[in-house]
């Protein structure tokens, strides 16, 4: 296959996948010295002068104490800084802790504390925020604290080390030895889920879990060297850490990154800096496909990407392949599972495509199991079980957690339901906890959600269960509409009216601005029901 002059084909990784994370990064390094490695603003990085500043940082660090098995939390941006501390922490043995840039203070310090870490990486500030003022404040509460690294600040400022500081330390003395890894036993991260059903736990996944994950991505969307990808989703999550900058780097591809996320300045770069793979949640490219001047970008450099970390409205990927003449790929996983556990093919046909999120990776298992643990017939709603060599080793310091969500034979429960086809592939209905319970009657919210996202009024729907004294939950859609258009409840009922089951219709619907979301692009469906009970009081 050819693309812009470009051969694609399938490439076997599973000479690295066995590999720790440095020693793949290295390879490529070595392979490919003078390519183009990290791309920010005006700022162009070779693997080369990559793998010398993660070498020199890590020296650095080490000097600082920083050894195998210590915690460096970072709460940075998508920054170059990010992945070169990711790489450097990688390379000593050391687990990285990636904090969202969106936590304040009770939510940093509970993290830090339970992870017990021992360095954190930050910036002075970003946005409104003053997180170097902050980790000053909160250090005495926090023993297993030794050094706060700030990127960007002038030596002295709030009596913390510049992360360049850091750096040159690293550089005027000779390197440190790469830490002796066994992928499959020594952690690279842990990294905490957003904590929607109750306080956050740290996934603690190994080296071969992330790298084995990516590479195999890296195969199913057929990645080679020349490939560059847009780094728009957020370093922090499962999904940048993996994904993207493993995916691409073990590669010896590019990574264009993007600390804020724009949606018109995201389709610049991709004119600009000629982007051939393309990671998104699905409002990325909602909101990039209604943009107004959607049609003055030249996209024609695309050739793949994973639209994944929410549902992806079926509607939204005929778009993007469409519109923006992207054959992306829609894809299933979860932060404990490193992440993906399923994944469409190009070769699918379109309903598949656009339906569903395909089939396993190679070497992995799921099942769909009813509340009693048997297993449903081909086409029945239950909750999807897996077993995967991407699966985290637990919760850390959370035991009973980690029982609760891996049985004793390895299958972990994801708390998502799901139905699975003749072929193997994978219909996400909803989560468990979402499922709306009508009078006896059960809704699952994405099924409507869906029919919805058709009409060429809406640009975003969630449906959530609201309590109710008589049927015990009622359905409320929240609507979202493109700019520029009006439309009315009657006429938003009337037309899902003939598509379902009468129960399914929403029993109230309400039009919205926007939606209160997460950092990783779902929309906080326990905050909006929240909101939405104060109102109706």
């Amino acid at each position: 296959m050819e693309t812009n002059g470009q051969k694609f084909g399938k490439v076997d990784y599973s000479p690295l996948k066995h590999l720790s994370l440095w020693e793949v990064f290295e390879q490529q390094a070595k392979k490919h010295p003078e390519a183009e490695a990290l791309v920010f603003n005006h700022t162009r990085l070779s693997y080369r002068q990559v793998c010398e500043k993660a070498q020199h940082l890590s020296t650095g660090l080490h000097a600082h104490g920083l050894g195998k098995g210590d915690k460096l939390a970072l709460i940075l941006p998508n920054w170059l800084e990010f992945v070169i501390t990711y790489l450097a922490t990688a390379r000593l043995g050391a687990i990285i802790v990636p904090l969202n840039v969106r936590y304040r203070s009770s939510e940093i310090e509970y993290m830090l504390r339970n992870s017990g870490t021992k360095i954190v990486v930050t910036c002075a500030e970003f946005g409104d925020f003053d997180f170097a003022h902050l980790l000053k404040e909160l250090k005495p509460q926090l023993p297993a604290l030794q050094l706060t690294v700030v990127v960007g600040q002038p030596e002295g400022g709030h009596g913390l080390v510049s992360w360049e500081t850091v750096l040159g330390e690293g550089a005027k003395v000779a390197l440190s030895a790469p830490a002796l890894i066994e992928p499959s036993e020594d952690l690279l991260a842990i990294m905490y889920t957003s904590g929607t059903t109750g306080i956050p736990k740290g996934a603690m996944l190994t080296h071969r879990n992330v790298v084995e994950n990516a590479l195999t991505v890296a195969e199913m969307l057929e990645v080679i060297s020349s490939d560059r990808f847009l780094g728009c989703v957020p370093f922090f999550h499962i999904f940048g850490l993996g994904p993207t900058i493993v995916t691409a780097l073990g590669c010896g591809a590019s990574v264009i990154l993007m600390d804020i996320y724009k949606p018109e300045e995201a389709l610049l770069l991709v004119e600009t800096e000629q982007i051939t793979v393309k990671h998104g949640v699905p409002t990325m490219f909602i909101l990039e496909l209604n943009n107004p001047n959607f049609s003055r970008f030249n996209l024609s450099s695309l050739r793949t990407g994973i639209i994944a970390a929410a549902p992806a409205p079926a509607e939204i990927i005929r778009r993007i392949r469409t519109e923006m003449s992207c054959e992306i790929l829609s894809a299933y996983g979860l932060t404990e599972t490193s992440p993906c556990l399923t994944i469409t093919r190009a070769n699918d046909c379109n309903e598949v495509r656009e339906e569903t999120v395909g089939r396993t990776l190679p070497g992995m298992e799921i099942r769909i199991l009813d509340d009693e643990e048997n297993k449903v017939p081909i086409g029945a709603v239950g909750e999807l079980v897996c077993r995967t060599p991407g699966l985290m080793k637990g919760y850390y310091n959370m035991p009973e957690a980690t029982a609760n969500a891996v049985d004793r034979d390895g299958w972990f429960y994801t708390g998502d339901l799901a139905t699975l086809d003749e072929a193997g592939n994978v219909r996400i209905v909803g989560r468990k906890k979402e499922m709306i319970n009508r009078g006896g009657l059960k809704i699952y919210p994405r099924e409507v959600e869906e029919l919805y996202y058709k009409n060429q009024k809406v640009q975003e729907i969630a449906i959530v269960g609201l309590p109710d004294p008589v049927l015990g939950e009622i359905s409320c859609a929240c609507i979202k509409l493109r700019e520029g258009v009006q439309a009315d409840v009657d006429e938003m009922r009337q037309y899902i009216k003939e598509k379902v089951a009468d129960y399914k219709i929403p029993d109230r619907i309400r039009f919205v601005e926007s939606f209160p979301m997460t950092s990783s692009g779902k929309i906080r469906k326990v905050q909006l029901r929240e909101e939405l009970i104060k109102i109706n009081g």
